[in-house]
């Protein structure tokens, strides 16, 4: 019986390793998210204290995941990850530690996140960078597919859920004492990658062994072959573009919506949360089921753009049932798009450049979040916020559709096709 094409990768002894570790430390992270805020509630923290905390996580991953695509690049990735997951293992030990012992002060889980999102900044680029080294082609859809569906499912659910149960049942400094044991077991099991994953690509798109360069060298270039390749920049150009319109009213307005339309409290927003990340992981499983698709730029934008759409209208429902069912498409066909975007990165960028182009598109994603955020708020103090969902939802789809024009996705995509591999099983199995 064949094996279904989303199970193909575990038949990688270095992939199992790899996203063994991965889901550790993925549910840890999801533990830390609650553990920390109520570790800081415990210190006698309030929002502002718990607001610069989380600050901090965010100003480590920005600033340092440009240096982050470097270091994929230059360092051996097998080296790098192992060394990320030691690191975030000594910071939350020491939180334990200093908490356990009554010494904990704010400032230390502060500068702990910091810590956190930077080792954020430079695991994800090299992540991304070492999975083409150790699993075919053609099984990097599915291995993709299978993270965008353990994450919500881990680090949205589970790792917050279980946290939450240790708060309770004992105390918050419990709680992070059982995440640093998560960064343990990850970084013992990091430790099983095979040594031949340890050297960093070194050569060129010509097969050319690469000079290293310095860092603003090394940034220039990926920049350069970001501008000078068409579908990439306007898919990055739609993902600020949609960042800055769709984040804000999901994370700020829509606890008001649940309030003043549904007559909700903070229990019916948390189930909207976990409706659209079920939406999530299903839609990651099921494009890790089936093969890259002949028109995957087409697929992608479609899924991003036609997905954005049942938004549009959340700010008129007043049905529980029709804003679930919004947020769960929004939710299933965002993970469709990204699994096929990793995919792509890693299928159509030189594997010199990936770790650079990877932490580009990271900090393109996230350079706007904060301001989305940001301007949510003031914009829902001048304007009905039925309005502003109605536009969050409306511009994604139009702008989806210039990126697919802007850069002639269509004829791209088949001027480099990545499907062949049935072809060329057909065409063996005739010459046989």
């Amino acid at each position: 019986m064949p094996t279904p094409k989303a199970l193909r990768p575990f038949a990688h002894r270095e992939y199992r390793v790899l996203i063994a570790a991965l889901a550790i430390s993925i549910f840890g992270s999801g533990m830390w998210a609650v553990a920390m805020v109520y570790q800081v509630i415990h210190l006698g923290g309030g929002p502002l204290e718990l607001s610069l905390v989380a600050a901090a996580g965010s100003v480590g991953l920005v600033a340092f995941v440009l240096a982050g695509g470097i270091a994929a690049d230059r360092i051996p990735q097998r080296r790098l990850i192992i060394a990320v997951e030691g690191a975030n293992l000594a910071v939350i030990a020491a939180v334990s530690g200093l908490a356990m012992t009554g010494l904990l002060q704010l400032w230390h889980i502060a500068a702990g996140s910091f810590v956190l999102g930077v080792g954020a900044a430079f695991f994800f680029p090299a992540y991304s960078a070492i999975l083409p080294r150790i699993l075919p082609a053609q099984d990097l859809l599915a291995a993709n597919g299978m993270e965008g569906s353990m994450r919500p499912v881990l680090q949205q659910a589970a790792g917050p859920a279980v946290a939450g149960m240790v708060v309770a049942a004992l105390s918050p400094s419990h709680a992070v004492t059982a995440v640093a044991a998560c960064h343990l077991l990850a970084f013992i099991v990091l430790n099983f990658l095979g040594q031949h994953a340890l050297a960093a690509p070194a050569a060129g798109a010509d097969g050319v062994e690469v000079p290293r360069q310095s860092f603003f060298h090394d940034l220039r270039e990926g920049v350069i072959y970001t501008l000078g390749t068409p579908w990439l920049l306007w898919t990055l150009l739609w993902a600020c573009i949609s960042v800055l319109f769709l984040i804000g009213p999901i994370e700020v307005l829509l606890p008001f919506v649940v309030r003043d339309q549904l007559d909700g409290d903070s229990r019916m927003f948390g189930f909207l949360l976990a409706v659209m990340g079920v939406g999530a992981a299903l839609g990651s499983l099921l494009t890790a089921s089936f093969r890259l698709p002949r028109r995957y730029l087409t697929v992608m934008m479609v899924s991003w753009g036609a997905g954005s759409l049942p938004l549009a209208a959340i700010g008129v429902m007043d049905s529980f049932w029709a804003i679930a069912a919004a947020l769960f498409i929004f939710g299933a066909t965002g993970s469709v798009g990204m699994v096929i975007w990793g995919t792509l990165l890693q299928r159509r960028v030189p594997p010199h450049l990936l770790g650079r182009v990877s932490s580009l598109d990271f900090f393109v994603s996230l350079a706007l979040m904060p301001v989305s955020m940001a301007l949510a708020g003031p914009a829902a103090e001048v304007l009905p916020i039925w309005l502003i969902f109605l536009v969050a939802g409306g511009v994604c789809p139009v702008m989806a559709v210039i990126a697919m024009a802007a850069a002639r996705m269509p004829a791209d995509e088949l001027a480099h096709p990545l499907d062949q591999e049935p072809r060329l099983q057909r065409t063996t199995a005739a010459g046989d």
